[in-house]
């Protein structure tokens, strides 16, 4: 694909593991959305949820506040990476819950992978770092 500018050509990087990554992560962050505002909105099936996992019915929309700031910064470039850390202790804290309520915890836990395949996959520098 070029782009031209002036009278020289300049070549846009694009690549099928980039698009995959845009696409992985673009899913991750649809469904965390999702979870998040229907904390925050204190949707009743959200916080009946919750509740049956033993969170305080008060406290659930303070974690949905803290899924949907971990899950902006992880959409906004720069700040990708912070946002993966935050969502990968989230799940974690997710992950403790569900063996605690003796739930399975492989959704949580491959969410988890997913959130950095799709960030890898769309930065090199993470890639190298986790990969290299």
């Amino acid at each position: 694909m070029e782009a031209t500018f002036g009278s020289e050509p300049v070549k846009v990087k694009s690549s099928k593991g980039v698009l995959a990554g845009k696409i992985i992560s673009t899913l991750c962050v649809l469904f965390l959305l999702f979870d998040a505002i229907m904390k925050v909105i204190k949707e009743p099936h959200s916080i009946e949820g919750s509740a049956q996992l033993g969170w305080p019915v008060d406290q659930v929309q303070s974690i949905g506040i803290v899924l949907l700031v971990s899950t902006i910064l992880y959409i906004i470039p720069r700040t990708a990476v912070l946002g993966a850390i935050l969502i990968t202790g989230y799940l974690g804290g997710a992950i403790a819950i569900m063996v605690r309520a003796g739930q399975p915890l492989y959704f949580a836990l491959v969410f988890g992978i997913l959130v950095w395949v799709g960030l890898c996959l769309r930065n090199d520098q993470v890639k190298r770092i986790i990969l290299p």
